[in-house]
């Protein structure tokens, strides 16, 4: 006698296997069927809970192939609980210094163009920063910078950095820069008409970030066309300053300005 496979459905007809990935804490996937994209937060018994860019949150049966990771379909299962592991690099990459006390504050300053550029510096090099007692400070734009440098008093032992946005040949801030000229100041600058951009595109969930007219304000023209909250841009900006975790997330022009302007304002 023949022996059959109790499951006669042909092979064309079966479903792939998909890998089973953790739910782990802000792993960022898409729910094939309403198509809501967002990072986890949370992993309960059957279901997950996932939060969107703009701190939507959603809660979802953890279903075979109920989920797209990077375009592929997997199935999300709870992660196995583990020790806590301690960091040892900081968000910046520095090596850390588990326990350490932060530095009373120097003398000298780093100054940077408004609140957001210093909240995204206080997001990847704050460690850093409080081990090495650097202040970071906001000017609300550098049109007054020549005077506000003249009323810092720059010295040896009392140095000050400055993060300039859109710091290329020929524009409005290249030319207030170029009137900074004391050899205790270091003016450098980044290419982005605004520190959103210095946010890699991958790390906010999209391909690229979109060119705004000339003359139409960039944040505002940013949202609308990628279908952001427009009249909000406070907001948006939290939800982006969530997705960096680490200098990982920021593109080059930006990380080696920082780090110039903290080895400027500690170095003797």
């Amino acid at each position: 006698m023949r022996s059959y496979d109790p499951d006669l459905t042909p092979a064309w007809k079966k479903s792939a296997p998909v890998p089973e990935v953790p739910a782990d804490h802000d792993l960022v996937v898409e729910e094939v069927s309403t198509g809501f994209c967002g990072a986890v937060i949370r992993c309960e018994a059957g279901t997950v809970t996932l939060e969107d860019r703009f701190g939507k949150h959603r809660v979802f049966p953890m279903e075979p192939r109920g989920f797209l990771l990077e375009g592929r379909v997997v199935t999300l299962v709870r992660p196995t609980a583990a020790a806590p592991v301690r960091p040892t690099r900081t968000a910046s990459g520095s090596v850390a210094v588990p326990g350490a006390r932060a530095r009373v504050a120097r003398a000298g300053r780093i100054y940077v163009e408004g609140r957001h550029d210093a909240e995204l510096v206080e997001r990847v090099w704050g460690d850093d920063l409080r081990i090495e007692g650097v202040v970071v400070e906001y000017l609300e734009g550098v049109d007054d910078l020549p005077s506000i440098v003249a009323e810092f008093a720059p010295a040896p032992d009392t140095r000050l950095g400055v993060l300039v946005d859109h710091l290329v040949p020929g524009s409005k801030e290249s030319r207030i820069a170029a009137q900074v000229t004391s050899p205790d100041v270091l003016v450098v600058g980044h290419p982005y008409i605004d520190i959103w951009e210095a946010v890699k595109p991958s790390a906010v969930g999209i391909k690229a970030w979109p060119t705004v007219p000339r003359g139409q304000d960039w944040k505002t023209g940013v949202c609308r066309a990628l279908g952001w909250p427009s009249d909000n841009t406070g907001a948006v900006w939290q939800a982006i300053l969530k997705r960096v975790n680490s200098y990982k997330d920021l593109e080059p022009e930006l990380l080696g300005r920082v780090e110039e302007l903290i080895d400027f304002v500690t170095t003797p």
